[in-house]
């Protein structure tokens, strides 16, 4: 138990920034969180959190720690769910959010199936290439595709996500073709808008170490289906998911750059505000996306 309350209190002050915060939300005196974040980092033997007068940060083992404690506070509160509400029906409304072309594609046709499993459950989906504030915007869960920014979210990972560089043959046969990542700053490149969810720039392993590169051009959209359409038209070299481009690879209308300089993937997740007290629904609907995106038959190409 002592154990436990001293995660507890770790992912409250790493989330709350402060130990007033974290135990005027608890109910008890900082003093005691003080004493249980002393306790945890004295059995583990590392240092979690830099505390001075002004604020409190992690430290890199802290912010490791911090994502292992945040799922398995998660995982107690799904296990904790599934036996105290037993054959309780999820009912309510769940509002959920995913970036505009991957929910078209693998989230959108999944809503009907869910529904039908939970009939008094209601769904509103929100597509957007933005960044939607979940908590300020009162969403349940957000799925999101790619690295994942520090926050106080939780989040689980549901599938792994890899990324192409890609581009139409005709753009290939005009402008060349890019031997190395470094080159495509001198391509037309069709790049997500600054106001969009791909932040850090394009991802290549160069001399054994992921390096990030903003290439650029005379279009970008914040669509990512509007980059994929332009790409196909021969317009530029565009940097999409697998699952946005692989039929067009197959079917020769796009062509794969750079693969010796291929990042490893990153994810697909379901982030959502908290783990304690995670509605019937919402852990259902995590449930079914860990289901549905674990299974290969979902990935594979539609037949021909």
């Amino acid at each position: 138990m002592d154990r436990l309350k001293q995660i507890e209190s770790f992912v409250a002050v790493a989330t709350k920034g402060s130990l007033t915060a974290a135990a005027h939300a608890e109910g008890v005196a900082p003093a005691v969180i003080g004493r249980r974040i002393d306790a945890l980092e004295g059995r583990l033997g590392v240092k979690l959190l830099v505390r001075t007068t002004r604020r409190i940060t992690l430290t890199h083992e802290g912010s490791a720690f911090l994502e292992d404690c945040q799922r398995l506070l998660a995982d107690l509160a799904s296990a904790e769910a599934s036996v105290s509400e037993g054959g309780v029906k999820a009912s309510g409304h769940l509002r959920i959010t995913a970036p505009a072309g991957f929910g078209r594609r693998h989230v959108a046709p999944l809503v009907p199936e869910f529904v039908a499993a939970h009939p008094e459950v209601s769904v509103s989906l929100n597509l957007s290439d933005r960044v939607v504030d979940i908590v300020n915007e009162g969403f349940d869960c957000a799925v999101r595709v790619g690295d994942l920014p520090d926050s106080s979210l939780v989040s689980v990972r549901l599938a792994d996500n890899r990324r192409l560089c890609v581009a139409a043959p005709a753009y290939l046969q005009r402008a060349g073709t890019p031997a190395v990542p470094a080159e495509l700053m001198r391509h037309q490149c069709l790049t997500l808008s600054s106001d969009a969810s791909q932040t850090r720039g394009w991802a290549f392993v160069v001399d054994g170490a992921v390096t990030h590169l903003r290439p650029g051009g005379r279009l970008d959209c914040s669509d990512g289906q509007v980059l994929h359409d332009w790409c196909l038209h021969g317009l530029g070299i565009a940097w999409r998911s697998t699952w946005e481009v692989q039929a067009d690879v197959a079917a020769g209308r796009l062509q794969v750059l750079l693969q010796d300089f291929a990042a490893p993937p990153n994810g697909i997740y379901a982030v959502f505000p908290h783990a304690k007290h995670l509605p019937l629904r919402v852990r259902l609907w995590i449930d079914f996306l860990k289901q549905r995106y674990g299974d290969p038959a979902h990935w594979a190409l539609p037949a021909d």
